[in-house]
């Protein structure tokens, strides 16, 4: 692990050759040890991540596909999230696929239902001739007994050949609220980086202040910087109630089962020129899922095109929507929020 980066900080690998495979072993080993897990639970993360790893190697006809290991957070209770996504062959038969013991020729001979059995949670999108998307997450004390009233997953990467992303986001918490922010620097790059990273500081230094009051903190910090895009959305779970606040051109998106829902952010860009900070409520559904995306992701999707994806872990809606509507030419982040979903557990 590079030590100058957070221990919350997401890694990413694609994974295009045999090569590839052993590099995710290692950074999930060391990233598992980081965390302060126990060594059996981070040699059971390094063979989940090895047998996909393999999987992306053998079944995507040199295509390959990505792992993003995130390291996540239930009150004290600390967690990793290995995402998986593809647009190879895909599944015909998934039941069949998640059979214990069922591997293809040259795996590890464990299979995806092995993989499922490892994982504490754990949740699979496929279809046939449209790729694969899978998560689990692995807890260093066991489930969290309080899980949060949302979900959220999350995908946020640079554009090809940047070391660093030019597009931050932040997320806190609580019983009754949840807080989330998106930064979008402008252009990408370092510059970009720091706009977005600060943005992200600031955010999570306050406490108690609302949306449009922490994006006018944001706004006052990013003088001097090359600016960004910024929106901060507040989940009230038990009012039903989202207020948001946002300058540039973040896309927000609340879905019910039956409505959906536009974000409307305000011109500018934060740090540079904000002609208006206005805060505004919606209705949070009993079913609802918030998507909150930077412009290195297309606005042109329906999540309706992907039958049963809505009901399916944010982080896999995330990681499907982010692989069929990422720009190449941009930085890209997309986050999505739902109450919770049943996972599989063990």
């Amino acid at each position: 692990m590079n030590g100058s980066k957070p221990l919350f900080f997401s890694h990413h690998l694609q994974v295009l050759e045999s090569g590839h495979v052993g590099e995710a072993r290692r950074l999930t080993t060391a990233l598992g040890r980081t965390l302060g897990f126990a060594e059996a639970r981070t040699a059971e993360a390094a063979i989940i991540v090895t047998e996909l790893a393999t999987n992306l190697v053998k079944h995507t006809s040199g295509a390959g596909g990505h792992l993003l290991l995130r390291p996540v957070a239930v009150a004290d209770n600390i967690g990793l999230e290995i995402l998986c996504w593809d647009k190879g062959p895909g599944m015909i038969n998934v039941a069949e696929s998640l059979r214990d013991g069922c591997s293809t020729a040259g795996t590890l001979g464990i299979g995806l239902g092995a993989v499922r059995r490892l994982s504490p949670e754990f949740d699979l999108y496929a279809a046939p001739g449209q790729g694969t998307a899978l998560v689990s997450r692995l807890w260093s004390s066991g489930m969290p007994e309080s899980p949060a009233a949302l979900t959220i997953g999350a995908v946020c990467l640079p554009v090809c050949g940047e070391e660093e992303c030019g597009d931050a986001w932040g997320m806190k918490l609580s019983r009754d609220t949840t807080l989330l922010m998106l930064a979008d620097g402008l252009g990408h790059g370092a510059d970009a980086a720091a706009a977005a990273n600060r943005a992200v500081e600031i955010f999570q230094e306050q406490e108690g202040v609302s949306p449009a009051e922490l994006l006018e903190l944001i706004h006052v910090a990013l003088r001097g910087s090359r600016g960004a895009a910024v929106a901060v959305v507040e989940v009230a779970h038990l009012r039903r109630s989202v207020r948001f606040a946002g300058v540039g051109n973040i896309s927000g998106t609340i879905l019910g089962e039956e409505t959906s829902s536009s974000l409307l952010s305000h011109n500018g860009t934060a740090g540079v020129h904000v002609r208006k900070i206005q805060e505004f409520t919606y209705l949070w559904p009993e079913d609802g899922v918030l998507l909150l995306h930077s412009d290195g992701v297309a606005t042109k999707w329906k999540l309706d095109e992907y039958p049963g994806l809505r009901w399916k872990d944010p982080a896999l809606v995330a990681a499907v929507l982010f692989r069929d509507h990422q720009r190449p030419r941009d930085d890209g982040a997309l986050l999505v929020a739902r109450g919770a979903v049943q996972k599989e557990r063990v």
